[in-house]
């Protein structure tokens, strides 16, 4: 496989293969990004956050050929709430979407209800793992760091939702774990555009203190 063209020729020491890197997608959930989800309850535009979505689709067509491994992530919390902190639930209520409330499909980001599962356009397929979290990061409060590590992985190309929240708490706390990150922009939105755009931005500070950045054409490109 070629280097990845961004920030910098990504991963920084070359060491890139199928086998020791992994396509990470946060959150691609019908709460987030679909109709009758927790997001379009509170009155936000699904159009940027569904915006990932056909780019992510050739970047994982290209992984799953390249045998690559494909990791998907799930917000979610038990159906008791037990694991929901109070503060988030109350933040949840004062914007107009109390996390564990009912909704067209279901309870909102509560395991097992339909709006939580991931869209149908992205759905893993079988033998993928999913990490379900009730946090932002995917290293919050889940085994992942540990299943990376048993598989050898040690490259992490990071897509999803939301840009300034969930995506960018998982590239960090990946990087604070010496995993090298590629944040694909083009395959990450955020409710608001300008969100989006601002947190790439300060995501590139110092040459890209978190990771590189490409696009989902240079990743491809990258793996043929």
């Amino acid at each position: 496989m070629k280097t990845v063209p961004g920030l910098y020729p990504w991963p920084y020491d070359g060491d890139f293969t199928a086998a020791n890197t992994a396509l990470v997608v946060i959150d691609m959930q019908i709460d987030f990004c679909g109709d009758g989800g927790w997001l379009e309850a509170r009155g936000r535009d699904l159009t940027p956050l569904r915006k990932p979505i056909e780019p992510l689709q050739r970047v994982m067509a290209a992984a799953r050929a390249a045998k690559m491994p494909v990791y998907h992530t799930r917000e979610g919390h038990r159906p008791d709430l037990s694991d929901l902190h109070e503060n988030k639930r109350w933040r949840s209520a004062v914007d107009g979407g109390e996390i564990g409330a009912m909704g067209p499909l279901g309870r909102y980001l509560v395991r097992g209800e339909p709006n939580w599962d991931i869209i149908p356009e992205l759905y893993p397929e079988p033998g993928e793992t999913i990490i379900d979290k009730p946090g932002k990061s995917a290293f919050y409060a889940t085994d992942f760091e540990q299943i990376l590590r048993r598989a050898g992985i040690r490259n992490l190309v990071v897509t999803g939702v939301t840009t300034d929240c969930c995506v960018q708490s998982t590239l960090r706390d990946a990087n604070d774990r010496g995993f090298e990150c590629l944040l694909l922009a083009d395959c990450c939105a955020a409710a608001l555009e300008e969100n989006h755009i601002a947190q790439v931005e300060m995501l590139k500070l110092a040459g890209g203190h978190y990771g590189s950045i490409a696009t989902a054409a240079e990743f491809i490109d990258a793996i043929h």
